[in-house]
């Protein structure tokens, strides 16, 4: 019975921190791991690239705007990419990581979460020169251990404050742009999808038609729009 409870508490730890998660418990718990900044700045970052069938349209969009982002790479993907994950970086965009593979990394443990880290951290750095600074986990589900393994390896853990679940098979510029508009306030951190799964791979069709028009509603608001290094996070944990 001992040796039960304990193994319960165990997998208990492991998974609370999946819980942030949910909108209202992550802002409840962190401001900063939600990726609220300060000011009139908003962040815009996107996840599960780089893709070559994708995120040179996101790339060209945000230049010809004049605007730079946060992707959050896979590292499988940066492997198969090395060209364009390079060419991001040269176009001042920021790399974060997002893990080696999409898988949930609640169903890890701390050796194999570590390892998924540290090899995804690794060739992100080897290949642009630029060590990543943010972390956010696929299906913005963190474990204890990855959390631990965040914090070996340096990494800021960042979730979202808005999204435009922009990865189902009904998402429109539209729907987009509807999910969005409420949270596009001084301090936010936008998730948006510069490549998409096997669910709805043509879903990042309607990002790209969304994101002009997400650009120019904060430009309407009066807010800048930058990667997450130009966002001032606070300093709670």
């Amino acid at each position: 019975m001992a040796l039960g409870a304990a193994l319960g508490a165990g997998v208990t730890a492991h998974a609370v921190p999946g819980l942030l998660g949910i909108p209202w418990i992550r802002a409840a718990v962190s401001s900063r791991m939600t990726g609220v900044g300060d000011g009139g700045r908003i962040a815009l970052t996107f996840d599960d690239g780089p893709n070559p069938a994708s995120t040179p349209r996101f790339v060209e969009t945000l230049n010809a705007s004049g605007v730079r982002a946060t992707f959050f790479m896979l590292g499988c993907m940066v492997a198969r990419a090395p060209a364009l994950t390079r060419s991001i970086v040269e176009s001042g965009h920021e790399v974060a990581l997002h893990g080696w593979s999409h898988h949930n990394l609640m169903l890890r443990g701390p050796r194999a979460t570590y390892a998924d880290l540290n090899r995804a951290r690794s060739v992100l750095a080897e290949l642009t020169g630029q060590v990543p600074r943010f972390f956010r986990p696929p299906h913005g589900l963190f474990s204890s251990s990855a959390l631990l393994a965040a914090r070996r390896l340096d990494l800021t853990p960042v979730l979202w404050t808005c999204f435009g679940q922009d990865w189902t098979p009904q998402t429109t510029p539209e729907s987009i742009l509807g999910r969005l508009r409420p949270g596009l306030n001084g301090g936010a951190t936008i998730l948006l999808h510069d490549s998409a799964g096997s669910r709805a791979p043509d879903a990042w069709k309607s990002t790209l038609d969304a994101l002009p028009r997400v650009l120019d509603e904060c430009a309407r608001r009066g807010l800048r729009v930058g990667p997450l290094r130009d966002h001032v996070l606070p300093a709670n944990a």
